[in-house]
């Protein structure tokens, strides 16, 4: 990787030119330069992007750390191991997340030094179909550009973060100290999880969406089940709620909420967390000087989605840019970024499966899924079957004693739609799940695979057996 940042740096032309550093942008830059392509990275701010700085990568490294916290009340509670909790020390806890961060950024930084890519350390913005200008220069793309500036919490009217007393997803982590009470408008996935980080941290939180269920997008019997695991934990939940005040004061944020039976209620917090979802980042990219523009929601649709590729040939988009099926996941801006890093390079690579792409939640109850709920299964027209087991089915469920499902829900006489996993550890159990989905296994074809004995797996092994008209521990 060599930065450019001088007029004379290096030539300003390139096979691809890239406009942003982050999952979807550094993906399609590393595949690129490894099918021989000579490839321009323009990144504002540092590779990596939001995921790897303040999303994916630094809030899973404290929800891990908020699961020792836990595992301490388990050890006690349930173990007989007395154990006790002193306290958090906060500095030393941030400083490890901080240095897993620096470690991945060095990383990513160095596999694109070793595949040749170039990074200008720039804002960039199109000057022409295949012309971007960054960092005092004006590159040519002989093949391509692809656009990769991701998205940016969404904002509420009027309500301005101060990263202190009104925060979002972005700066959340880096808000001074450990509140002692938060409320956390959104129940979506990002919500969740920090409604779960702030609650296994001592604080006293409440948690508000406006759909009636959490994780409003999951299978109703996942949102059901995570709503009760979180208030066996202590979280207050109000779903069919809306926040209609927010006024900060200097020990906090007095925040009014109108409930699902229209009752009015004040709640004085340390911190309020706005999590009502992101939005893409299009301003300053310069759409229309390449005839291209954003719809109405923001995003940069593809005319084409087996290549991603706009109206415009030769302008590609990867990541949270792209509009639904695209889910704005980073795993799915990796997919998206190998893909249009082959199509640059001349391949006819396989479009990106997105009924097949994982969805986890990383809460305590963790949440993973992968196609259709059972609900989208009927809406479509399938006649379906289902079949749900509780993890404490199985013995290592009874281990780890804290709840949790498996649901398949599959066509009648035909292959699984979709299935939905409640419980601890269940986002490294979901990648079976993946192929099963994705290569439209019938449930006989998973039956006939032995799952170890004795893990959390087997109940989605025994969930299929079932299905398959096998069931050993299951009642058929």
């Amino acid at each position: 990787m060599t930065s450019e940042n001088t007029p004379d740096a290096a030539p300003t032309t390139a096979d691809v030119i890239v406009i942003g550093g982050g999952t979807g942008g550094y993906s399609t830059a590393l595949r690129a330069a490894g099918l021989g392509l000579d490839v321009v990275l323009a990144e504002r701010d540092l590779v990596g992007g939001t995921c790897l700085h303040r999303g994916c990568i630094p809030s899973k490294a404290m929800l891990h750390a908020a699961e020792l916290v836990d595992g301490i009340a388990e050890a006690r509670e349930r173990w007989g191991v007395k154990a006790t909790l002193d306290s958090v020390d906060w500095p030393a806890l941030t400083a490890t997340r901080d240095d897993i961060v620096a470690r991945n950024h060095r990383g990513v930084e160095g596999h694109l030094a070793h595949a040749g890519v170039r990074v200008v350390r720039a804002e960039a913005r199109l000057t022409g179909p295949r012309t971007v200008a960054a960092g005092g220069r004006t590159y040519t793309a002989r093949r391509g550009v692809v656009l990769a500036t991701g998205s940016r919490p969404r904002l509420l009217p009027g309500l301005a973060p101060d990263g202190r007393r009104v925060v979002t997803s972005d700066d959340a982590l880096f808000a001074p100290g450990l509140p002692k009470s938060v409320l956390v408008l959104g129940g979506g996935a990002i919500g969740v999880e920090y409604a779960s980080l702030h609650r296994s941290m001592g604080a006293r939180v409440l948690l508000v969406e406006a759909a009636d269920r959490l994780l409003p997008l999951e299978d109703d019997e996942v949102s059901r089940q995570l709503g009760r695991g979180l208030r066996r934990r202590g979280v207050e939940i109000l779903t069919g709620a809306r926040m209609t005040g927010a006024e900060p004061y200097a020990g906090g944020v007095r925040v009014t909420v109108l409930s699902a039976r229209g009752e009015s209620r004040v709640h004085d917090v340390d911190r309020l967390l706005v999590a009502v979802g992101r939005e893409p980042v299009t301003d300053g990219l310069g759409l229309a000087a390449a005839g291209l523009a954003a719809d109405a929601r923001g995003f940069v649709p593809p005319a084409d989605w087996a290549r991603l590729e706009t109206a415009v040939p030769g302008i590609h988009v990867v990541g949270d840019l792209l509009p639904p099926p695209s889910p704005g996941l980073a795993h799915a801006s990796f997919a998206e970024g190998l893909l249009v890093a082959e199509v640059l390079a001349g391949r006819s690579p396989r479009p990106v499966d997105y009924a097949a792409v994982p969805r986890v939640t990383y809460s305590s109850p963790q949440t993973a899924a992968v196609g259709l709920t059972e609900r989208q299964a009927r809406d479509a027209g399938h006649d379906v079957v289902v079949n749900t087991m509780p993890l404490t089915a199985v013995a290592k469920g009874m281990v780890h004693g804290r709840g949790g499902s498996v649901k398949v829900v599959a066509a009648a006489g035909g292959p699984v739609l979709g299935v939905h996993l409640v419980g601890p550890h269940v986002s490294e159990m979901i990648a079976e799940s993946q192929l099963i989905v994705g290569w439209e296994a019938d449930p006989a074809d998973v039956a006939a695979h032995v799952h170890p004995h004795p893990t959390l797996s087997e109940a989605v092994g025994e969930v299929f057996l079932t299905l398959g008209g096998r069931a050993l521990h299951q009642t058929a």
